[in-house]
């Protein structure tokens, strides 16, 4: 199965990131990289490995990338493995992958995740599964919020092995991106009506409540608390990110009135 899989990444200024992730596709005849203008080593890292190929292109949305992605750069294997930079991928995870035999009723296969704090596992985590592997001809992505979400044209089953999640930028960096994506994601709250919302994107709308929850669900449901201060900054970055959200549903409301 690897041999029909090209595996798809994102990148913006991810050298601290994207060694780690090229290191474990080296099993890929070509790993194709969508840019969006990286100012710093990302590129010099990319140039590094003789089966990756880098395209550059101006950022207006994740979903576009990731459909250009697709359907630009003559990617010519029947399915695609879309990843994050601050993805790991395990032994056991490509080991999973090269075994898959799909039917041809399987459009796409979801993965969950193991949230990484400096390279170590943490007990739990509020990263959901995702859809990472899909047919490619059966495949287009559409923008949601701050996030984005493949459709896949067929059943999507799970993978036994989770992924990593393993970003090592700068604290700084979190919290710009963390600003741009929750001002994208207050609009969208705004916006979308609540009986269409799941229950935990209601809950964020009532804007003091979250930030106390999501503390007390990562420290203490999902064992941050026996991760020592792994698990605490974890919790508190998730924490901070829900008071940031908070703050622009504010805004935005007092904007709009």
């Amino acid at each position: 199965m690897l041999d029909r899989i090209t595996p798809l990444i994102l990148t913006y200024n991810e050298e601290a990131n994207i060694r780690r992730l090229l290191l474990s596709l080296t099993w890929a005849k070509r790993v194709v990289v969508i840019d969006s203008g990286s100012t710093d080593g990302t590129h010099s890292i990319v140039s590094e490995f003789r089966n990756a190929n880098l395209y550059e292109r101006k950022f207006d949305s994740h979903a576009a990338q990731w459909n250009f992605g697709i359907a630009e750069t003559l990617i010519d294997t029947d399915w695609v493995l879309a990843l994050d930079a601050d993805y790991g991928l395990t032994d056991v995870f490509i080991a999973e992958l090269a075994r898959l035999d799909p039917g041809p009723a399987i459009a796409g296969y979801r993965a969950k995740f193991r949230y990484c704090i400096e390279g170590i596992p943490l007990r739990g985590g509020l990263y959901p599964p995702v859809t990472v592997l899909f047919r490619r001809r059966a495949a287009h992505y559409l923008q949601d919020g701050h996030t984005q979400r493949v459709r896949v044209g067929g059943e999507t089953a799970s993978l036994a092995h989770p992924l990593l999640h393993d970003d090592r930028k700068p604290l700084e960096r979190w919290f710009a991106s963390q600003i741009q994506y929750m001002r994208q994601e207050a609009r969208h709250l705004i916006d979308t009506p609540a009986a269409e919302l799941r229950l935990p994107d209601r809950v964020r709308r009532l804007v003091v409540v979250a930030p106390a929850l999501v503390f007390f669900h990562c420290l203490i449901v999902k064992g941050g608390l026996l991760d020592g201060r792994r698990g605490l900054f974890y919790s508190m970055q998730r924490a901070v990110a829900e008071a940031i959200l908070s703050a622009f549903l504010v805004e935005v409301r007092l904007r709009r009135r």
